[in-house]
């Protein structure tokens, strides 16, 4: 479809959500009470720590989703078994195909499609307003690379001619963005044909969230209805299966009704709660080295296990489906925006299997975190020369992390045990919820470097228990009337992810514990250890002899002397 055509039809679908269907109260009440009521009922009540036949990585956008697939999922699994990738609507048959990993930006409906006693769900969440700023940045970073055309009817006349040869999949054809980017793409051109009628103007450079001369404004854009739609509480209609994109018959009403009435959306709230809980994994993007160490050891740890259990029978599989590759990889574009090119696609399926056991055969969990930790790197560089070539369009528009952080100082009571920082509080209510710090954190009386609310602090005690922090993570270049709007706005997506964080604290904890009980095994079980242990004992054992030996001497000594 035409760009402008399926712009245009989005903007048909904004208007059908000002809801024409009846949406009073008690109405509304009913409608999303009997659907929460359904959802929790479907419950798959199994082991959510063992991972099942099929992965489902239900990627929520700007959560860092694509670092992930990268830099583990595309070195655990082969080609040929991953799932045709599905960016706006079902692309195979799940009962048909047999297929390993489902990699999507598609919500939890999905899950409606595929065989639930068979299927292990993971995600990352991260904290809202990152989340807005980042949906903000990236779709203007990405409409515009589209400034290097004239004008907007030579650039969508451009992409309807490359869209049907492309041999892979763009961003105007991953949900959200097909929206998301023609929208900003739209907005730029407008702008700078506005700056053209004008001549010589002057741009303001200290914000760049609000230079509505190059593009537009922050809060202009949170509070367009197509924002309301797509983006606001994304997280938690996602994990609810509730978007605009959902396959749910009722979601489109639910989710009406929830924006019409805000006290509904705790009964939306408490499904993805337990959508959370059902979960194999979940992470968050702002625990970014933690949560990767988690990810290698729960999901890493049982794919490979998998891999090296099942060799006899993915061979006999392989050798059976080796002429039914082409089917697979005609219902799989071979390029994506959102993930790496995979432009030999077919090429690389031959011989899959053989290259996946060959790989599987030599991986450990230490071994994935060193190829991911070189992978990332690669990949936050390629990406930083686009986020570059792409924003110096829109110069002085820059959306570097620096430009809308700046330090501040601020107080925090905290409770301490000698000199390690046990937690500590806000004393300003910006959430009015705990600052965790690293248990035992060890600290000098002076200052030292703390994690503090997914950032960065230096942090100075202060008699009587307080603290003043030179806080990094405060973005006081943007309005705190916005930031407190954006938090108005995604007051479900707040607490979805405070929830978040309860199960990832909770997940360290199980692995920590799993981790601690295989150690203790390996040294019974482990040749190795076993030896270690035989030497300790048999140590231990002489210790004890020559500590008898050594009293019998001394007690005849005694007893000799006695007699003299």
């Amino acid at each position: 479809m035409d760009p402008t055509l399926k712009l245009l039809a989005f903007l048909i679908l904004v208007l059908a959500n000002i809801c024409p269907i009846k949406s009073d109260f008690s109405h509304c009440e009913k409608v999303v009470k009997n659907w929460a009521f359904s959802s929790l009922q479907q419950r798959v009540k199994e082991d959510k720590h063992t991972l099942r036949d099929l992965l489902f990585f239900l990627h929520v956008p700007r959560t860092g989703g694509r670092t992930y697939f990268h830099c583990f999922l595309k070195r655990l699994y082969a080609n040929a078994q991953e799932c045709p990738r599905s960016y706006d609507k079902l692309r195979f048959d799940p009962r048909k195909q047999e297929c390993r990993l489902l990699a999507t930006h598609d919500d939890y409906s999905m899950m409606s499609k595929l065989p639930k006693e068979k299927t292990s769900v993971v995600t990352i969440l991260r904290n809202p307003v990152d989340r807005i700023f980042s949906t903000y940045e990236f779709s203007i970073e990405v409409a515009a690379r589209f400034l290097v055309h004239p004008n907007l009817t030579s650039a969508t006349k451009m992409v309807g001619r490359l869209r049907p040869g492309a041999t892979g999949v763009s961003t105007l054809d991953i949900w959200p963005w097909k929206y998301l980017v023609p929208w900003m793409r739209e907005d730029l051109f407008a702008r700078r044909d506005a700056r053209k009628m004008m001549g010589s103007i002057d741009i303001k450079r200290n914000d760049p969230y609000n230079m509505e001369k190059m593009v537009m404004p922050l809060q202009e854009y949170i509070n367009d209805p197509r924002a309301h739609e797509l983006v606001h509480n994304g997280e938690t209609f996602q994990v609810a299966g509730l978007t605009n994109n959902s396959y749910f018959a009722e979601s489109h009403e639910v989710r009406c009704c929830v924006q019409k009435h805000k006290i509904l959306g705790e009964h939306v709230l408490e499904v993805a709660k337990k959508r959370l809980d059902d979960m194999l994994y979940v992470g968050l993007t702002e625990d970014h080295r933690e949560s990767a160490t988690m990810f290698a050891n729960v999901v890493g740890a049982q794919v490979i296990s998998q891999a090296l259990t099942e060799n006899s029978s993915m061979e006999s599989a392989a050798n059976s489906k080796s002429g039914q590759g082409s089917s697979h990889s005609e219902s799989l574009p071979d390029n994506d925006d959102n993930q790496d090119s995979t432009s030999d696609h077919k090429a690389d399926e031959i011989g899959s299997a053989e290259d996946l056991e060959e790989k599987k055969e030599t991986m450990t969990v230490g071994k994935l975190m060193e190829a991911y930790e070189g992978c990332i790197s690669s990949l936050r560089k390629t990406q930083s020369r686009r986020r570059k070539s792409s924003l110096k369009r829109i110069s002085p528009a820059n959306f570097s992390k620096e430009s809308r952080l700046q330090p501040k100082m601020m107080q925090f009571y905290v409770e301490s045990e000698g000199h390690s920082i046990v937690e500590a509080v806000w004393s300003e209510a910006l959430d009015n919820d705990y600052v965790r710090i690293k248990r035992d954190a060890k600290i000098s009386r002076n200052i030292s470097l703390l994690v503090m609310r997914d950032r960065t602090a230096i942090l100075t005690l202060l008699p009587c228990g307080n603290a003043v922090a030179t806080f990094k993570g405060d973005r006081s270049r943007v309005s705190e009337v916005v930031i407190e709007q954006i938090r108005s706005l995604n007051h479900l997506d707040f607490e979805l992810y405070k929830y978040a964080r309860e199960i990832f604290a909770k997940q360290h904890k199980h692995v920590v514990e799993k981790l601690s009980s295989m150690e203790s095994e390996s040294m019974f079980n482990n040749p190795g250890g076993i030896t270690m242990w035989k030497f300790f004992s048999s140590a231990m054992y002489i210790v004890v002899l020559l500590a008898l030996l050594f009293l019998c001497v001394n007690a005849r000594r005694r007893m000799s002397k006695v007699k003299i």
